[in-house]
């Protein structure tokens, strides 16, 4: 398993795929998987049975998963995608957007 550069709660833009230039932010990591699931980024339609909580069942709209290489951060100053580096404070680990040398939190 490698170190993955996002994280839950990031703003990331989608640079290679069907939904290539959609920005989203991240609501699941997959570290084991190298994916990551982005809000309002690859759609699937599901069939659900009725339940308790949807009486009615039918058809729901959800996102899939995303490889982790097909997103990018989105720089904080300039909104564009971005590479990172990592700053090693002590034990805190500070993320640097290469573009801007903003702090990506």
């Amino acid at each position: 398993m490698s170190k993955l550069h996002i994280k839950k709660d990031d703003n990331v833009i989608v640079i290679a795929g069907a939904d290539k230039g959609k920005t989203g932010k991240v609501l699941k990591v997959l570290v084991k998987e190298n994916r990551a699931i982005v809000e309002g980024v690859n759609m699937v339609s599901k069939s659900t049975k009725p339940s308790a909580k949807n009486p009615q069942g039918g058809i729901v709209k959800q996102e899939a998963p995303i490889h982790i290489s097909n997103i990018s951060l989105i720089d904080p100053k300039s909104g564009k995608a971005t590479r990172i580096s990592v700053k090693h404070e002590g034990k805190n680990v500070i993320r640097i957007a290469k573009k801007s040398g903003e702090e990506i939190k």
